[in-house]
């Protein structure tokens, strides 16, 4: 089964990544196409060489994560991806687009937005559906996008002759669902950076001073150390950072005793991690070679998809 996932360079990779995403994503890598969806990040304001930093950076941990088994591609590096952007925009309704909650997210009370802002669901559908995969596993922040995926596909089946798997909406086997140490009921956000998200290159003194500031509560009692989402999110998120990153809250009875054994746990895993990263980063034409061809694979992989469709609507 084809699996595809896109990561966006809007900010820089984070533990949440590492545990949510990237290792689920480095048990699956047989006909996985992993990419980063630097298009994706131009729907508001950037700077080109913080862009392009990011991408790279990006690009080196996906490898450094132990990614190499399956096809890496920048999404704007294989031409594919937008062109058949542009038909499925011929076949969406701005009636859907207005819809998005995201855009209406990201355009509240701002005067104007990039057009782009508003297209870009049909972007994430062609990057979809040029794969033809089968299922789609999708957290429910995104959901709504794939709903838009689905209709498009059916339309433009309907209207043009069979050419696209119309894939089924699956829910991932869940990772650990790493939240922002400052504000524990929101998630680590690589968009966000601060005291609040540990980033994967962070070194162990930022490590520690994060995880020594993370918020916990004010209980002292004997059981304080225990899980409980609703009442003690802050604790809740620390124990399930520790558990994730192999470490046991056996014994612990102060939240002091938990920091450190949090900390203990996440740089024994950031250290081999980052080190992977510095000897990939010191050669970066093996790490541009490796995109590379996984961009020609995407492209083998993709132009029959979009030759089919713009056959079908008469181009």
């Amino acid at each position: 089964m084809t699996t595809l996932s896109l990561l966006t360079p809007s900010g820089r990779l984070t533990l949440g990544n590492l545990l949510g995403a990237l290792r689920p994503m480095a048990e699956r890598q047989d006909d996985a196409y992993y990419g980063i969806s630097d298009l994706h990040a131009m729907t508001t304001p950037h700077d080109p060489g913080p862009l392009r930093a990011r991408t790279a950076e990006m690009s080196t941990l996906l490898l450094a994560a132990g990614l190499g088994q399956s096809t890496l591609f920048r999404q704007s590096r294989v031409p594919t991806h937008t062109a058949l952007s542009y038909l499925l925009e011929c076949t969406a309704h701005t009636g859907e687009l207005n819809r998005m909650i995201q855009f209406k997210e990201k355009g509240r009370g701002r005067d104007s937005t990039r057009v782009s802002l508003y297209t870009y669901p049909v972007l994430m559908a062609a990057d979809i559906l040029l794969y033809r995969p089968t299922q789609v596993p999708v957290g429910d922040d995104q959901r709504q996008h794939i709903e838009l995926t689905r209709d498009l596909a059916l339309r433009f089946n309907r209207t043009y002759g069979e050419v696209f798997t119309v894939p089924e909406i699956v829910t991932p086997a869940a990772g650990a669902r790493v939240m922002d140490l400052a504000e524990p009921t929101r998630k680590m956000s690589k968009s966000v950076e601060g005291a609040g998200s540990v980033l994967l290159l962070d070194p162990p003194d930022v490590v520690r001073r994060k995880l020594a500031r993370a918020v916990t509560d004010s209980d002292t009692g004997p059981d304080a150390v225990r899980a409980d989402r609703e009442a003690k999110p802050g604790v809740t998120n620390l124990l399930d950072i520790l558990t994730a990153c192999g470490g046991s809250p056996a014994g612990l009875t102060t939240y002091g005793a938990l920091k450190a054994a949090v900390t203990d746990a996440v740089v024994a895993v950031l250290e081999p991690l980052q080190q992977r990263y510095r000897d990939l980063a010191a050669d970066p034409a093996y790490v541009d070679g490796v995109l590379a061809r996984g961009e020609e694979r995407c492209l083998e992989v993709s132009t029959p998809v979009l030759d089919a469709a713009r056959e079908a609507v008469g181009l």
